[in-house]
C-alpha cells in the first residue's frame, strides 16, 4: 500500500532568494524522508510547462513521480462570463490539456492526478454533470501507457454520482475524506478493478494524526467491490500549504508510517495501534497492554 500527497506543501525553509529547483529538491527529500510514492515537485513548480516540469522533478529522485494538472472543469469555473462561455472555455480547456497528457505519458510519467476541487459544486445539476462528463471525456482521449487519476479535494462530490464523477475512463479516484466524509459514497461506487486513494489523513494544524483513522479507511476501501489493499493508497486530505514546515513534515511521516503499517502482517498492525481501536471491550477491562508509543510516561497523568 502507498501513500502520497494530496496538494501542495508549504514552502522549505530556505533563503528568499532560494531557486525553484531548490525548493522542489527540499520537497522530494521530504517526501523520501517520510517513505512517500509517488512523488511530487510539492506544488513549487509552473503550470507553464508540465512536461519539462515532471522532467526536472523525477531526475531529482529514484522514486515515482506523479505530475498533478488542474482540471478543466475547475479552470473553466474560474472563468468570468456568461454559462455558454464558461462551457466552451471548459471544453477548449480539456481539449488543449489532452495534448499535455498525451505527452507526459510519452514522456514515461508513471501517473498523472487531476484535481477536480470544483466537482464538489456539480450537485444534481444535469447541466454541469453533462459538462463534467464531456470535458473529462475529451481531455482522455486517446491517452493511454500511464496511470491517470481522478482528485476531489475540499468537500463532497457525491452529489454528482459515480457515474458522472467516473464518466472517463480513470484508472483510479483519489478523495478528501476529512472535507469530505459524504465521498465515502464514491468509494463504495467505484468499480473494484479501480483504485482508491484515501484522503483520510487531516491537514489541520493540532489535529490527531495516528494510523488508527487511515488503516481502517484503507481497510473499508480495499473491501469495497473486491478491490483488495493493492488498489488502494493513502494520502493527505488536501493541501499543507497553509501549515508551518514543520508541522507539515510531521504530517508526511504519519501518513508514511500508516503506509508501512498497511503492509505488514495483522500481528504487527495490531501491537503498533492504540488497544482502544482494536478492541475497546478488552482495552476497558485492562486486558490490553498498550503498545510502548501509547503508554504514559514516567509522571504523566494516564488518563
Amino acid at each position: 500500500m502507498f501513500a502520497t500527497l494530496l496538494g501542495p506543501l508549504p514552502r522549505p525553509p530556505l533563503g528568499g532568494d532560494a531557486t525553484t529547483d531548490a525548493l522542489v529538491e527540499a520537497a522530494v527529500l521530504a517526501q523520501e524522508g517520510a517513505g512517500l510514492e509517488p512523488i511530487t515537485d510539492g506544488g513549487f513548480r509552473s503550470d507553464d510547462a508540465i512536461v519539462d516540469a515532471w522532467r526536472a522533478t523525477a531526475r531529482l529522485t529514484e522514486r515515482a513521480v506523479k505530475q498533478v494538472v488542474a482540471g478543466p472543469y475547475t479552470l473553466g469555473r474560474r472563468r468570468a462570463g456568461t454559462a455558454t462561455e464558461r462551457t466552451a472555455a471548459t471544453l477548449a480547456g480539456a481539449a488543449a490539456l489532452n495534448a499535455t497528457l498525451l505527452e507526459l505519458a510519452v514522456a514515461g510519467c508513471p501517473l498523472i492526478e487531476v484535481h477536480e476541487p470544483a466537482a464538489t459544486a456539480i450537485g444534481s445539476d444535469p447541466g454541469e454533470r453533462a459538462l463534467f462528463r464531456e470535458a473529462h471525456l475529451r481531455l482522455l482521449d486517446g491517452v493511454d501507457g500511464t496511470h491517470v487519476s481522478l482528485a476531489v479535494t475540499g468537500g463532497s462530490a457525491d452529489e454528482a454520482g459515480i457515474d458522472t464523477i467516473l464518466a472517463a475512463p480513470y484508472a483510479s479516484l483519489a478523495v478528501d475524506l476529512i472535507a469530505g466524509p459524504d465521498n465515502w459514497r464514491l468509494v463504495a461506487m467505484t468499480p473494484g478493478d479501480l483504485g482508491v486513494v484515501c484522503g483520510a489523513l487531516s491537514t489541520a494544524e493540532g489535529s490527531e494524526d495516528g494510523p488508527e483513522l487511515l488503516l481502517w479507511a484503507a481497510g473499508y476501501a480495499a473491501s469495497t467491490g473486491g478491490r483488495g489493499p493493492q488498489r488502494v493508497g493513502l494520502a493527505t486530505a488536501s493541501s499543507l500549504a497553509h501549515l508551518p514546515w514543520e508541522i507539515a513534515l510531521g504530517k508526511l511521516e504519519r501518513l508514511g508510517e500508516a503506509g508501512r503499517l498497511a503492509s505488514r502482517p495483522s500481528a504487527e498492525v495490531v501491537e503498533a495501534l492504540d488497544p482502544r481501536a482494536v478492541s475497546s471491550r478488552s482495552a476497558a477491562l485492562g486486558r490490553v497492554e498498550p503498545p510502548a508509543s501509547h503508554r504514559p510516561r514516567p509522571g504523566q497523568d494516564p488518563t
